[in-house]
């Protein structure tokens, strides 16, 4: 083994085609496999290559970030001792 077979090319966006990446974004926004799964799969190098095409060839909204937010309940305000003594009237 020379030196030459223990290097990977290192690959850029132009060796692509686009049919190819059309083929992983579906198969991403499908649910087949997550965007690292196809990375490995494929050998697509880089972080974050599949998420860019992701949000060039995707039919997804990336324009807004999802935002989860916990719902209230007044559970959440009370106070450690009044959790306790919440608890042992529960209890009784």
């Amino acid at each position: 083994m020379d030196k030459s077979d223990r290097q990977r090319k290192r690959r850029t966006q132009r060796d692509y085609t686009m049919g190819f990446k059309l083929k992983v974004v579906d198969a991403v926004e499908k649910g087949d496999m997550s965007y690292k799964q196809a990375q490995k799969i494929y050998g697509i190098q880089g972080r974050s290559t599949v998420l860019t095409w992701l949000r060039k060839h995707g039919k997804m909204d990336w324009t807004q970030p999802v935002r989860h937010v916990m719902p209230q309940s007044p559970k959440d305000k009370e106070t450690p001792a009044q959790k306790i003594k919440r608890l042992e009237r529960e209890l009784a």
